[in-house]
């Protein structure tokens, strides 16, 4: 899951490659174009390696992180890491596509930069077919629609894992100790429903998302950060002590849960929103593919180890988030709140994206005196929508995985191996590489349904089984 999302108007260098004979960049429909081809278009003050790293690595590790433990219950000790393993590597060779996509319609057009949107709009301008031509804005208005959804589902993620979060560091406080040692269960305090908790954080949030300058959120950004490196590895250093003999958990759960295992793991790895950007911004692209490789290559040891150790130390009390597990003593009370502090500054920066795509055309259609009320009260009601659904689905575990597989599966497994066929397949495609994307993009189908269905069964699930779930004691 990203932290932010950066859409290309932020950044004014470009980058390209020579244009083939055919109108395609030199590594075809094999890969990334030659290393050798690339050139620069306007300013050269771009981003370092190193500096790109760090932006991927930040936009793809959030609360999705802290679901995974939870998401390996669901699918087995075993069966859950390596579908993780096959789910990441299927993720990142799709965020490949994607930027190869984008090259070759840079190169065709001889445009600056494309985006998602115009990628998956110009693909289906290349089709045989009349009709998907005919439609092909279409495409864009699709990629738009799951972004919005994307970035304001994670939104409602933030206000749920806020609200949890709070509501165990108050009902605990009489038990909070400076022991850290202690391994017992501790009786919580009767305090406000997780729904009051989050009603009670809408004033501040919808204050926060009245910063529309970037440059300051980055401040905040930074900051944020900071508490959300400090907090993991603290857990870190908790959670690999003391694990105990894992023989009773099982290899693989029931099948039954499995849905609810893929949409968590999707949206954690849903970060593809964020490599056309930073490939864009970089001083010396030809770096990327490397970069893209090795940084995914980290957050995906990052996600498996945190998933299985997680699960390993707490095993079937594991909970929607493995902070909720952390002792209540103040290091760790402290822990649960720097990380919700960082999630809550997160939730301004994954909320600017939506923002700018509907409320800029909104305001345009009044006068410029009341212009700056319109984006304020729009602002407002974005927010509310957010935490009316959060108010709606409690339960951290059911909106990640819901958010995982309506939206994410769809920008991250679904549209980029059928943006690939749309691209090249008038220029002559190997039936194996088309059999590989129909393939990829069944599979991400068959998620999306099978994990919605699954997500929405369990939302259904009685009022009392909610309450267990979302009031259960911390070990």
């Amino acid at each position: 899951m990203s932290t932010r999302r950066l859409r290309s108007e932020d950044y004014n260098d470009y980058s390209s490659t020579d244009v083939t004979p055919e109108g395609s960049p030199p590594g075809g429909i094999n890969g990334f174009a030659h290393p050798e081809s690339y050139q620069r278009f306007g300013e050269t003050n771009g981003t370092t390696w190193y500096q790109t790293l760090i932006h991927l690595l930040k936009g793809n590790v959030g609360t999705g992180l802290l679901g995974l433990p939870l998401a390996v219950k669901n699918a087995g000790i075993l069966l859950g890491p390596l579908s993780l393993l096959v789910i990441g590597v299927v993720a990142v060779h799709c965020m490949g596509i994607l930027v190869k996509c984008a090259h070759h319609f840079c190169y065709r057009f001889q445009k600056q930069f494309v985006d998602y949107g115009d990628a998956m709009m110009y693909g289906l301008e290349s089709t045989p077919s009349a009709w998907l031509r005919t439609h092909a804005i279409w495409g864009r208005r699709l990629v738009v629609l799951f972004l919005i959804v994307t970035q304001l589902g994670f939104c409602c993620v933030y206000f749920v894992f806020l609200a949890d979060n709070l509501k165990q560091v108050v009902s605990a406080a009489n038990g909070t100790t400076n022991d850290c040692s202690l391994n017992k269960t501790v009786a919580m305090t009767p305090t406000m429903d997780s729904r009051l908790y989050i009603l009670s954080l809408l004033p501040f949030v919808v204050l926060l998302t009245f910063i529309q300058n970037l440059k300051v959120l980055s401040i905040f950004s930074m900051l944020a950060n900071v508490a959300m490196l400090s907090s993991l590895v603290v857990m870190y250093q908790y959670i690999v002590r003391d694990i105990p003999d894992p023989s009773g958990l099982p290899l693989a759960a029931a099948w039954k849960t499995y849905p609810l295992f893929f949409g968590t793991a999707i949206f954690a790895f849903e970060g593809i929103g964020v490599v056309l950007p930073l490939e864009n911004k970089m001083k010396n692209p030809r770096q990327f593919p490397v970069i893209l490789y090795v940084g995914m290559t980290i957050v995906t040891i990052l996600y498996i180890s945190l998933s299985i150790l997680g699960y390993l130390r707490f095993g079937a009390d594991i909970q929607a988030s493995i902070t909720l597990n952390l002792p209540n003593c103040w290091l760790y009370q402290a822990v649960k709140l720097l990380f919700s502090f960082g999630i809550f500054i997160t939730y301004a920066v994954q909320f600017y994206v939506p923002a700018e795509i509907i409320i800029p055309p909104l305001v345009a259609r009044v006068s410029e005196r009341w212009g700056w009320l319109v984006n304020l009260l729009l602002r407002m009601a974005l927010v509310g929508v957010t935490c009316v659904l959060a108010i709606l689905i409690p339960r951290l575990d059911i909106v990640i995985s819901l958010v995982g597989s309506i939206s994410s599966s769809a920008l991250a497994l679904i549209l980029p191996p059928l943006l690939e066929i749309a691209t090249y397949y008038s220029e002559g495609m190997h039936p194996i590489v088309i059999a590989k994307d129909i393939i990829i993009s069944l599979f991400g189908f068959v998620g999306f349904v099978v994990g919605t269905y699954e997500a929405l069964v369990e939302l259904a699930a009685p009022a009392a089984t909610v309450v267990n779930a979302t009031s259960a004691t911390v070990q």
